[in-house]
């Protein structure tokens, strides 16, 4: 790597370490370019030039941040011809674990602000992209399965992210309900739509 990429990748690294502090304990929309880049010793266009905006940088947070927890699970389930119930298992379990531990809940509670508040980016992993879960639904046809897992997905990072559960972790009994019912909206069949 050049001094100029090293350069480039420390300040980049900064500016999403910056921005988690701050989205970490703030309201998303109450954190803006100019704090972030002050609290990241950087210059004042540095969020728009390594990301564009404040909205990719917080996406390139939550996938560099949450992105590895869901990965492998991801390959697994999409190689592999796994039950409905056993790729809802595979999304879940990441969210138990962050809900966990103190600093994974506020990861979810930033990645509820984001997703919910419907901040419109380019994903680039594969777990964050509706595509990579479309073909997981072969019963229903590709329009039908996005929206379930779209619901599905607002349902769980709901859940989790903090609306539901006042900052706890959710119970067993909780988490297993959770998962029955998203399995159950997975699943269900078509049906006569009026």
């Amino acid at each position: 790597m050049t001094d100029q990429a090293t350069t480039a990748a420390s300040t980049r690294e900064r500016l999403l370490a910056a921005a988690e502090r701050l989205l970490l304990t703030g309201r998303y929309d109450d954190v803006s370019v100019r704090s972030i880049c002050a609290e990241a010793g950087a210059n004042p266009a540095a969020v728009h030039y390594h990301f564009g905006s404040k909205d990719a940088l917080v996406a390139a947070l939550l996938e560099d941040r949450l992105g590895p927890r869901w990965a492998n699970r991801l390959k697994t389930v999409t190689a592999e011809h796994v039950s409905v119930a056993e790729v809802v298992d595979a999304v879940i379990e990441p969210f138990v674990e962050l809900a966990a531990d103190p600093v994974g809940r506020l990861h979810l509670r930033l990645l509820a602000q984001f997703v919910l508040g419907r901040h419109v980016t380019q994903w680039r992993q594969p777990w964050f992209r509706m595509d990579s879960w479309v073909a997981l639904l072969p019963e229903v046809d590709e329009q039908e399965s996005r929206r379930r897992w779209k619901l599905a997905f607002d349902l769980i990072i709901t859940r989790f992210g903090g609306a539901g559960t006042n900052g706890r972790e959710m119970s067993d009994e909780a988490v297993a309900s959770l998962r029955d019912f998203v399995v159950a909206g997975l699943t269900a069949g078509k049906g006569e739509r009026n």
